[in-house]
């Protein structure tokens, strides 16, 4: 008795003593270089808050690109655009376009001020401004030498082989404030690389401040939005006067093309940069190290605090936890060593019914489980090994494939064979779409691509019997959806639906938005179908009749609900001789947000 009470004593102090000799070094390591660990981690979190920023600033300035990108939705303009027609002339037949154009694709809170419209050779052809009033003044043409508006770097850019989207600034005299600029080239439908025009769109700026005040807590902390080769755009919080020389020489910098700017070190600064990933703009912020510091002196007095409590429970702990389990482990211990020695087929015994106990049956399950695991290593690699090789085999066929097609439409071309080469063309994209295993999702924008490819091959084959007809809410084109969702919707309605209809066909695929969920729907007036056989089409084991037919929307109905849970999924509305509508439901995801899909996928 006194041995075990003697072994219990020394597993107490020993526990105690590493306990306290721990919590001590901890202390001193602390004390010597939490400082830098704090900062750092501070510095980090502060360049997480700026790519969370520069994330929300990526959407405004999409949102801005899709409404200037409906330009080319207003196809007589484009066409006489095109055409080179006089400048006077496209003045009097398309004043009004900007103004369509602003009020049809923007809202007030997108903040736009103003739009202009001009051709290749920077001719204003239409010109609209929000609410002109003494105070909120903006040029009726941004080349008036009576405003001072940067407009050189607008010139510039349209001249240029530049095709992202120019995001520049000015100071409006009037506003007495930057307004953001937004410039987009138009180019010809035919020819895509020659451009026919463009767009200009100023921009409130605190539409922008307000989401920069969103990621600024403190008044410490100073941060702008400037362009590569350009002026700054605009800027939030408060910059002390002795730093104003700093913010100037990088601000210089930035404007000349120079990154020198990174080597800026200021003693009671701290400078770091978070570009965008496509267009140019990056984000800026000087942030005093004293902001970054703040937390150190409270760290201290907590782990001062934290040392006692530890070493009180601490010791508590390890006294009656010593007392239940100094002798069980001594025992399971010396059965651990006789198993390391060798003695592989021996187990634990003589186990009590308590976690101890417990311990031991597991320890013996794991004993067994690795004599298995070991004798199915070697299979496990080998397949592994096949399945790799598989999978690059599987690489290689497909891009043959569409590469050839990339070629035969090419000779087709050249040699004046129009619908061979678009037929072509199509079916290389079809088969890109549908083999590109590295993205299991995709955008309502890529699918309706993807699915056009489709229809453009399947007109070509019915000799263009059918009628297609799309309804697509511009704000659900980036919603994300697993690939290759639409188009068996579609081939459904024209093998099932169509196939036996005479008469006039028609398709209407329809995207929106319902109880914020996506809602896709594929409607045809074909023969329709019963109750019975739409039971049929999803049920798991069909009868002899559907087998084979049909499979496309009972696999994406089991891909949804697999994803997305049982709530959503197919659904089909259809009577005999009145047609078909299939309705897909899922969840609405912007891209980046289904992660948990992709896992699953």
């Amino acid at each position: 008795m006194l041995k075990n009470k003697t072994m219990r004593l020394k597993i107490l102090f020993l526990c105690l003593g590493c306990t306290l000799a721990g919590l001590l070094l901890q202390t001193y390591l602390f004390q010597t270089t939490s400082s830098e660990l704090i900062y750092n981690q501070a510095k980090s979190d502060s360049y997480r808050s700026m790519e969370n920023m520069q994330d929300d600033i990526y959407t405004f300035i999409k949102s801005i690109e899709n409404g200037l990108i409906d330009i080319y939705n207003e196809k007589e303009f484009i066409m006489d655009l095109r055409s080179g027609m006089e400048s006077s002339t496209l003045q009097n037949r398309y004043y009004r376009t900007a103004y369509d154009i602003a009020t049809e694709n923007f809202q007030t809170s997108d903040g736009v001020v103003s739009l202009y419209i001009y051709d290749k050779s920077h001719r204003i052809i239409s010109t609209y401004r929000r609410a002109v009033t003494p105070k909120h003044n903006y040029p009726t043409d941004i080349y008036d030498p009576l405003f001072n508006d940067n407009a050189e770097k607008v010139k510039e850019y349209v001249d240029s082989d530049e095709t992202q989207m120019l995001i520049s600034s000015y100071y409006n005299v009037y506003r007495e404030k930057n307004i953001v600029r937004f410039v987009l080239k138009v180019y010809n439908s035919v020819n895509i690389h020659s451009k026919i025009g463009y767009v200009v769109c100023d921009v409130d700026s605190k539409i922008l401040k307000k989401i920069m005040r969103k990621y600024t807590s403190e008044d410490e902390i100073f941060i702008w939005l400037q362009p590569f080769n350009d002026r700054p755009v605009l800027a939030a919080g408060n910059i002390m006067d002795s730093d104003s020389n700093v913010y100037e020489q990088i601000c210089d910098q930035i404007q000349k093309g120079n990154q020198e700017f990174e080597n800026i070190q200021e003693k009671n600064k701290v400078f770091f940069s978070v570009y965008q990933d496509k267009y140019n703009l990056g984000a800026y912020t000087l942030i005093p190290r004293d902001l970054l510091n703040r937390n150190q002196k409270i760290l201290n007095e907590n782990l001062i605090l934290i040392t006692l409590i530890m070493l009180a429970v601490v010791s508590i702990s390890f006294y009656f936890v010593s007392r239940l389990l100094s002798r069980p482990l001594e025992e399971m211990t010396k059965t651990v060593k006789r198993i390391q020695g060798g003695e592989t087929q021996l187990r634990m015994e003589n186990l009590r019914n308590d976690e101890v106990g417990e311990l031991g049956k597991s320890f013996n399950n794991m004993l067994d489980q690795i004599e298995k695991l070991i004798a199915d290593e070697y299979e496990n690699k080998m397949s592994l090994n096949y399945a790799r090789y598989q999978a690059l085999q599987a690489q290689i066929n497909p891009h043959f494939l569409y590469n050839t097609l990339d070629t035969m439409g090419s000779i087709a071309e050249i040699q004046g064979c129009i619908q061979v080469s678009n037929l072509c063309q199509s079916l290389a994209g079809l088969f890109r779409y549908s083999l590109d295993m590295k993205n299991p999702l995709s955008t309502v924008s890529g699918e309706l691509v993807h699915l056009k490819n489709y229809i453009y091959v399947m007109n070509v084959r019915m000799q263009n019997q059918v009628e297609y007809e799309f309804h697509i809410d511009d704000n659900v084109l980036q919603d994300t959806l697993p690939r290759i969702s639409i188009q068996p919707l579609v081939e459904n309605a024209l093998n099932h639906g169509l196939k036996n209809q005479k008469g006039k066909k028609k398709v209407i695929i329809s995207a929106g938005i319902r109880d914020d969920d996506l809602l896709i729907s594929v409607e045809d007036n074909g023969i329709g179908m019963s109750d019975e056989k739409i039971r049929e089409l999803f049920s798991e084991d069909p009868g002899e009749k559907q087998k084979n037919r049909s499979i496309g929307i009972f696999n994406i109905h089991k891909r949804m609900q697999y994803l997305y849970g049982e709530s959503y999924g197919v659904k089909i509305k259809s009577e005999p001789e009145k047609g078909t509508v299939v309705f897909l439901e899922i969840p609405r995801k912007k891209q980046g947000e289904n992660q948990n899909a992709c896992k699953k996928l």
